[in-house]
């Protein structure tokens, strides 16, 4: 059986005409509520660490909660973006909603994106089924009586959805799950960012000032294992990832390792009811590189608007709001549909 298909559109302000200015405005401008969150810090198997940041009804501490009767409580594990954090607004208004509604949600922040310098030369990327099992499994832990869910929004997406596909009918345990605006063809995405005044200019800026400045204190500490020169001189994340990502965590080089991290041959395999969202316009991944209903499993719903641009979908008349993407969120898990 193929994959459902939803066409339904963002109903974004008339004022921002295509992806660039929704994706932009939305995530600087786009108005949410903001939730306060509890660190917990979690030490990893192979000797880093990994911050998971709570939110929950009446900022109750989570061991509180795990000695209640949670039989029907709720819980979301929010995977967030390359570079983001539970601070990024899409983290911020999806985490204030659902909290808002009684459940508890968690973003586990991915290695070096908490705001503290992880311990090992390595850091995270896209297809890191590891560490996603890790992340999710630690969770359950915490509140094992809970109806667990779980959303990723772009690279958390990309690497939920694969994780979703290799794991299959193993990750029944979660009630059912969301991949946002997800690079599932890394190859495509990659590259996109690459081209275009704007991608190369705004989107792959942004990004190479975080990442080269992690990794060149990283080198400091691990000198003999990252090539400082190939990293400092990267201009776009074809060159960091070659120059960094693909070797220390792995890879031949960027193609191998934007091959096998991709989620999209992996969707077939998904068991878990989930949404895939990627709005058309999405400067980060062309829309014709989207999935189609035959490039997945009957699990899966696409959507994917004629608008929205990437992660955040501003919806509103004037001022635009995040409330949509987190309420498309909610109908989802509700009603699957």
């Amino acid at each position: 059986m193929p994959a459902r298909f939803d066409a339904s559109d963002c109903p974004v302000p008339a004022w921002l005409p295509e992806g660039h200015s929704q994706t932009i405005v939305g995530a600087r401008w786009g108005s949410h509520l903001r939730v306060s969150f509890q660190r917990e810090r979690v030490d990893t198997p192979d000797g880093d660490f990994l911050d998971f940041d709570w939110a929950t009804p009446g900022n109750q501490p989570v061991a509180a909660l795990a000695a209640q009767d949670a039989e029907a409580r709720k819980a979301l594990v929010l995977f967030h973006g390359l570079e983001g954090s539970s601070a990024s607004p899409y983290a911020q208004s999806i985490a204030h909603h659902f909290r808002a509604r009684g459940w508890v949600v968690v973003v586990p922040h991915f290695r070096g994106c908490s705001g503290t310098p992880n311990r090992l030369p390595r850091a995270y990327h896209s297809g890191d089924s590891g560490d996603v099992e890790f992340m999710l499994s630690t969770a359950r832990a915490r509140l094992p009586r809970a109806a667990w869910y779980a959303a990723g929004v772009s690279l958390g997406g990309n690497a939920l959805a694969k994780y979703l596909g290799e794991s299959g009918a193993q990750a029944g345990w979660l009630a059912a799950c969301a991949a946002v605006s997800a690079p599932l063809d890394l190859t495509a995405g990659g590259h996109n960012l690459g081209r275009g005044l704007v991608n190369r200019e705004i989107y792959t800026r942004m990004f190479m000032r975080t990442l080269r400045n992690k990794v060149l204190d990283k080198a400091r500490r691990f000198p003999a294992i990252i090539d400082v020169m190939r990293v400092a001189e990267s201009r776009d994340l074809y060159e960091f990832d070659d120059a960094y990502t693909a070797p220390v965590h792995g890879f031949a080089g960027v193609a191998d390792y934007w091959t096998r991290a991709s989620a999209l041959p992996w969707l077939p395999g998904i068991a878990v009811p989930t949404l895939l969202l990627n709005a058309r316009n999405d400067p980060f991944l062309p829309g014709a590189v989207l999935p189609g209903v035959h490039q997945a499993s009957d699990q899966v719903l696409l959507h994917q608007p004629a608008r929205g641009g990437h992660a955040v979908f501003p919806a509103g008349r004037l001022r635009p709001h995040l409330n949509w993407l987190p309420r498309r969120l909610e109908r989802f898990f509700t009603t699957r549909q």
